[in-house]
């Protein structure tokens, strides 16, 4: 069965339900912002495919379950939190416009999860199918992670809804990513009076910058970029503290071992300069084995569809590390995530809710 021969969606209504969600704001780490969409999404799901649709509150915010009953076989993965903040709606607003959704989260990943919830409901029977939209994912899943972990596990296989790699690829790979955060200690002093009298922080950080930086392997796919650093009180002190940010990519198990490792074994270079290291790599690498079995039976679903490994992490990472069976990027055909220009292309939106559908159906079927 080909998705041209599936079920029968209607595009306005996804729009309006995509409406519905982008334009009640859900920035990460607002509580108060994700309840309200949490709220929002459990209407549109319970809407659309009946039933109760559960708010599991955690100090992330409130996520979003629902079960079809029956045996679990399927669960369809996505998150309702954006990196907009809350004011982006009111310069951005939610437009359709020559075959183009704009507005914030369009892209990563409300349209993805509203094609899936409409997929879903164009099946008569959605036994065996659960959807868990969490609040979390953009800030590292914490509070989510044990309970995406938990239903991949009894499901045994899972759809990620997130936004569709370049031209429309799924995403069959994905790299594993974290975050690590490198305080230096120094002592402070009078710049003009004291120099040599206190240790300099920034000047510290700048060598641990070099150091850092000389860990990326690209050969092999790890890429290790110090994104932020602070540093200093005054223009007149020498800086007694400095931290510097680095974002971590990597393909492997092996790679992830290897930097965890030497950021833990940084050493200062200045007398008397102390180095205090947080975190780790948090999402484990998405090997692209995990989604072989199912990016097959996508391509029967969708003769020429493409698959591609990406830089990127999701929550499918931590499934797929589970060994259970992930594919990635079922969600919007567009563009821009995290930017201004985000963009969803109309005109892929019922093949891709037809995809979702035509994978449930052959899950549940196997």
């Amino acid at each position: 069965m080909t998705t041209s021969e599936a079920v029968d969606v209607s595009v306005d209504a996804m729009i309006e339900d995509l409406r519905t969600l982008v334009e009640v704001e859900s920035p990460s780490r607002d509580l108060d912002a994700l309840r309200t969409s949490a709220e929002a999404v459990a209407a549109v799901v319970e809407a659309r495919l009946g039933g109760r649709a559960l708010i599991v509150d955690s100090e992330g915010g409130p996520h979003v379950h629902w079960s079809g009953g029956g045996t679990p076989r399927v669960l369809i993965l996505g998150h309702h939190d954006t990196v907009f903040p809350l004011g982006t709606l009111a310069r951005r607003p939610f437009l359709v416009e020559d075959g183009r959704v704009t507005g914030p989260g369009v892209f990563d990943m409300l349209g993805g999860l509203v094609q899936a919830i409409h997929g879903l409901a164009a099946l008569e029977d959605r036994s065996g199918v659960e959807i868990l939209v969490t609040a979390d994912e953009e800030v590292g899943s914490h509070s989510s992670r044990a309970l995406i972990e938990e239903r991949a596990l009894a499901c045994g296989a899972v759809l990620v809804a997130e936004g569709a790699a370049d031209g429309g690829a799924v995403k069959t790979g994905r790299k594993g990513c974290g975050t690590f955060e490198v305080s230096v200690a120094g002592r402070a002093s009078h710049a003009g009076l004291e120099p040599s009298a206190g240790v300099n922080a920034l000047v510290e950080a700048a060598y641990q910058v070099l150091d850092i930086a000389a860990l990326a392997r690209p050969e092999v796919g790890t890429t290790v970029t110090p994104t932020v650093a602070s540093a200093g009180t005054l223009d007149n002190v020498v800086p007694a503290r400095a931290t510097v940010v680095v974002d971590v990519r990597v393909e492997s198990a092996d790679e992830k071992d290897r930097i965890e490792s030497a950021f833990a074994a940084l050493a200062p270079h200045l007398d008397e300069a102390l180095i205090t290291v947080r975190g780790s790599v948090g999402r484990p690498p998405m090997p692209e084995s995990a989604a072989a079995e199912l990016f097959a039976v996508a391509r029967r679903l969708l003769p020429g569809l493409e698959g591609r490994a990406v830089g990127g992490g999701s929550d499918g990472n931590f499934t797929a590390a589970l060994g259970v069976p992930t594919l990635d990027g079922l969600g919007a055909v567009g563009g821009g995530a995290h930017a201004d220009h985000e963009y969803l292309l109309v005109g892929s939106m019922a093949e891709r809710a037809r995809l979702v559908a035509g994978l449930v159906n052959a899950i549940r079927s196997a």
